[in-house]
């Protein structure tokens, strides 16, 4: 077997480095190169102090936990490493990885999320039996994986200005991804604690349509967040968007000016109704002619002299 090869004392293999496969598994995806460097001198004075955990597949070792101290050590040249063989074939030493990353590595929140959902569907587990095998509760895991409705670019922004779960949590609440993307802005910009992160999204809720009262009576005010106009532009756009969309053939043009930005939206009148004027026009004029028909021809039989003539003449002349 290809583990033989390897040095052992105890549970303990020595392996060298170059041997060690990386983990499919791994939901670790962000490495800080700084933080891996200071790793690399610690490991360069001191030694490993923990020794990897590994699996066998085809006689080949797949790391299991450990990646941040792999790829530290390789950068402090060290040849082989301590290592704990986990044992285990196929999808069950998969699984145990992929637990034993969570459970062991410090991830951020969106990482642990996307492990925990591989667990749910990849591997099968419930929800439940995912927050059993992490220690946790199922709420807990319920919460990691609705961070996952932000988007990729949305959790990158929140790790970049150093924001917590708690933050992410609180945008979730807005569904407008506009009003999202302003509020995770300005929570950067202004380097909102998680409270205030809080008392911004409630802000938001609350005085969604720009009014507040005051006694007894509501008075508008400016929107707390929208800062940014293009909210408004692309308010615009949409709407004559939707009105394309529903056979309504709206324009509208951008003028633009170092003082201001003047819109024109052409909404041309509703064709129903243009119809209907056309339609009643068409049934009055024809009421009229026949009328002009009824009173110009006289009765059968009728002479110069009859009065059903004479009748029909005074009607026109006074008309």
């Amino acid at each position: 077997m290809f583990k033989t090869k390897y040095k052992a004392s105890g549970r303990i293999l020595m392996i060298p480095t170059g041997d060690i496969q990386p983990n499919p598994d791994q939901p670790r995806r962000d490495f800080s190169y700084e933080k891996l460097l200071e790793l690399a001198q610690s490991i360069g004075e001191n030694g490993l102090l923990q020794p990897l955990t590994i699996r066998f597949e085809q006689d080949k070792p797949i790391l299991v936990a450990g990646e941040r101290r792999l790829r530290a050590a390789k950068i402090a040249g060290i040849r082989a490493l301590p290592c704990i063989e986990v044992e285990g074939e196929g999808p069950r030493s998969a699984l145990l990885a992929l637990i034993e990353n969570l459970q062991r590595e410090d991830m951020n929140c969106f990482e642990e999320a996307e492990g925990i959902r591989r667990l749910i569907t990849v591997y099968g587990l419930t929800q439940e039996e995912a927050a059993n095998r992490l220690g946790c509760s199922q709420p807990t895991v319920a919460n990691r994986l609705r961070l996952l409705r932000l988007e990729p670019a949305e959790r990158r922004a929140v790790l970049d200005a150093g924001l917590t779960e708690r933050h992410a949590r609180a945008l979730l609440r807005l569904e407008d991804p506009d009003i999202r993307s302003a509020a995770l802005k300005r929570m950067a910009e202004e380097r909102m604690n998680a409270a205030q992160s809080d008392r911004l999204v409630e802000e938001i809720l609350r005085r969604g349509t720009g009014e507040r009262e005051e006694e007894g009576k509501k008075v508008k005010r400016p929107l707390p967040l929208v800062r940014d106009i293009r909210l408004f532009l692309n308010t615009v756009n949409n709407a004559v968007d939707t009105m394309r969309r529903s056979g309504i053939e709206a324009s509208a043009e951008k003028t633009e000016t170092e003082e201001f930005i003047e819109y024109v939206v052409r909404i041309p009148k509703g064709e129903g109704n243009v119809a209907s004027r056309a339609a009643g026009s068409l049934a009055l004029g024809e009421a009229a002619r026949r009328t002009t028909a009824r009173r110009a021809v006289p009765a059968a039989g009728a002479g110069k002299g009859s009065p059903a003539l004479a009748l029909a003449r005074k009607e026109n002349c006074t008309a």
